[in-house]
């Protein structure tokens, strides 16, 4: 499957500089024979004008250091020049134009030193760079190549993902067992794990029982247990069971392949603070080249046409902004695969950037703070006409096609209790209302306690907040203007609903409940997590309107996973989804939580502050080391003695990014 190895194509195309890609191995293979050829230069051409204890003379040697530098200039230099054009013609010159001026102008000075020493003899003599060419072309690759490194490394657990996808897979035909390859699966087929094995696609089990490790997909360190009718990801490692699934969803269309993606897209974003750094690199390069140029007329006024040009030629160099450049993209590459380990898909970084900003973090009920998964604790008919389980047939038929999890409790319960649903016609679901449908011509609706109260409905209020104080969500089964059933529904708190609360509030961060569900359960789930803000009985639309008066307070985070939180996952500043929720509600949000685990978010929080810490001190780096030391490479100081040469310049650049590389790589999550 082409789609699930997308990682060979990181291999090849790593990193981009304006519009020019650098092959790894290419850039490798550079290095070496670079520094190969640098050997002989040092060995025969002075350092800054110094004669070294080793240094080796003879007639002609200046020829030959002369030809080896143009060797190293052209081939050595061409993943800089390759950059360069890239960016002139973008219009945007940057850290690779900068670094080419500065090899050229060291180049055809050290041209121009053979000839006026050599054939015009000149006196006294003309000092080149030869040798500080050469190593500043080896520190340049070799800081490229370890940048580079850094960021393969930071998508290693991304490549392991692809990985994870066996190549063959057994699927069953007339109960006949066939070997296939996994790129051939389709869905609606069944195919066969055994023991020990990665599952090959995502599906539904309808047969046997096992054990799943999904670790390196949703960051679940625990062995999930499945059996019939729950779903399994593509990709994660079978127990000791045997079991049969129907292929939901299989090669790009799978869910492991969509995670691939989200990661790939979040690594070659630019977020704001990127461009940021691509912005002052432009400048960055308009002020190098203007105080080179000032320095190198001041030094010819002062002083001489060697002194001047060096220099402006070390202005040039130590003013690359390689640093400032990888600044972001690699602590981005860093935390966007250290977020997919951990079930957090990103899929708009930029807004991330907000994050130490957040004063409230509001969050949908049922599937976020709670499982999800009702059970029916009473169903009963409130008119003589009908018996209970009359109108249990009546509810289950209703509900016979939808989806959402008050549906599938009462469809289980239906079952459990071996209940023949009747057959119902033109049902559709009304957001804010409920489920609407025809059964033998008849028109019912079920719907919620609001809506009986805004309809003017009669109902027993009582019998109501009796069951909603035990946590219960109840519906209404109407027929006309009459209610004629009722069931209620208890949801279970997910285990680490409180511990996730207790973290946001030691965050200072304010947590919120939103739901659509009755106050009374709301303010029973509330209570027993610690959140004291709590607003119910919400239509999707007036949760926008809620969301939108928090923004109005300070930025929010809105965490919900239905098609009702659409709205408000897209009206939010962070919108978050949960991972089981609905495709609506995961299209409409910046970050997808893929195990559901409300400790996920403060998971989140924690990482993009460090991720956003990381950022902030890799630009202070990188343009506070240029901000310093162009000044110095002009000559400021020389009053005083001091004058920074090329190659210190080289060195201290090629460390200052290294240091970059290096801090990237130290994001971690506690």
């Amino acid at each position: 499957m082409e789609d699930m190895h997308m990682n060979h194509q990181m291999h090849d195309d790593t990193m981009q500089h304006g519009s020019h890609m650098m092959h790894m191995g290419n850039l490798k293979l550079k290095f070496w024979v670079s520094l190969i050829l640098t050997i002989p230069v040092i060995l025969m051409s002075p350092m800054m004008g110094m004669n070294l204890p080793f240094q080796v003379t003879f007639p002609g040697a200046d020829y030959l250091v002369a030809v080896i530098g143009s060797i190293l200039f052209f081939y050595g230099g061409y993943p800089f020049f390759s950059g360069a054009r890239g960016e002139l013609m973008d219009k945007k010159p940057a850290m690779m134009t900068l670094i080419t001026m500065g090899i050229t102008v060291a180049y055809l000075y050290s041209l121009y030193a053979v000839i006026a020493n050599n054939l015009l003899h000149v006196h006294p003599m003309v000092m080149d760079f030869f040798w500080e060419l050469a190593t500043l072309i080896d520190i340049m690759l070799l800081g490229h190549w370890i940048e580079m490194n850094a960021v393969m490394k930071a998508s290693v657990d991304v490549n392991q993902l692809a990985a994870l996808i066996p190549k063959s897979a057994h699927l069953v035909k007339d109960n006949e067992i066939e070997e296939v390859p996994v790129s051939e699966l389709q869905p609606a087929q069944l195919v066969e794990v055994r023991s020990g094995e990665q599952i090959p696609a995502d599906g539904t089990i309808e047969t046997g029982e096992t054990t799943v490790n999904e670790a390196l997909i949703t960051g679940e360190s625990k062995e999930v247990e499945k059996a019939q009718g729950d779903n399994v990801i593509g990709g994660a490692l079978n127990g000791n069971g045997t079991f049969r699934f129907r292929v939901t969803k299989a090669g790009k269309d799978s869910y492991l392949a969509q995670i691939m993606n989200l990661v790939k897209a979040a690594q070659h974003s630019k977020s704001k603070l990127e461009n940021r750094a691509n912005i002052v690199a432009g400048y960055l390069f308009y002020a190098a080249l203007t105080i080179s140029l000032i320095a190198f007329v001041v030094w010819l006024l002062t002083a001489n046409l060697a002194m001047a040009l060096s220099i402006a030629v070390t202005v040039l160099v130590i003013a690359c902004p390689h640093a400032l450049g990888l600044a972001v993209p690699l602590v981005t590459a860093r935390s966007t695969s250290i977020a997919a380990t951990n079930g957090l898909l990103i899929q708009n970084r930029t807004v991330l950037e907000k994050i130490n900003q957040v004063k409230y973090v509001l969050m949908d009920k049922t599937g976020t703070l709670t499982e999800g998964k009702f059970k029916v604790s009473k169903l009963v008919s409130l008119t003589d006409k009908l018996s209970d389980v009359e109108v249990a047939q009546l509810f289950a038929g209703l509900e016979a096609s939808a989806t959402h999890p008050l549906a599938t409790g009462i469809i289980a319960y239906a079952e459990e209790h071996q209940i023949q649903a009747v057959e119902a016609q033109n049902v559709k679901q009304v957001v804010g209302v409920g489920i609407v449908g025809e059964i033998n011509g008849t028109t019912y609706q079920i719907v919620t306690a609001n809506y009986l109260k805004k309809k003017n409905v009669a109902f027993n209020q009582d019998t109501f907040k009796t069951l909603a104080n035990k946590g219960n969500t109840v519906s209404y089964l109407v027929q006309g203007s009459q209610v004629i059933g009722l069931v209620a529904e208890a949801d279970q708190i997910k285990s680490t609903a409180k511990l996730a609360i207790d973290k946001i509030k030691a965050m200072g961060i304010v947590p919120v409940m939103l739901t659509g569900d009755n106050e009374l359960a709301a303010e029973t789930v509330a209570n027993q997590i610690g959140i004291k803000d709590v607003k119910a009985g919400l239509l999707p639309e007036e949760k926008q309107q809620i969301v939108n008066q928090y923004e109005q307070d300070g930025l929010s985070m809105f965490v919900g996973d239905g098609v009702n939180d659409a709205p408000s996952l897209a009206k939010a500043s962070i919108g978050v989804a949960i991972g089981s929720g609905t495709d609506i509600a995961i299209d409409s949000a910046d970050v997808v939580l893929v195990n559901s685990n409300p400790e996920a978010i403060t998971t989140l929080i924690e990482l993009e502050k460090a991720t956003n810490r990381k950022m902030v001190q890799n630009l202070w780096w990188g343009a506070g080391y240029n901000i310093l030391a162009i000044p110095l490479a002009a000559g400021i100081l020389a009053p005083i003695g001091f004058l920074l040469n090329p190659m210190v310049g080289a060195v201290v650049m090629s460390l200052s990014t290294i240091i970059v590389a290096i801090n990237a790589m130290t994001l971690r999550l506690k």
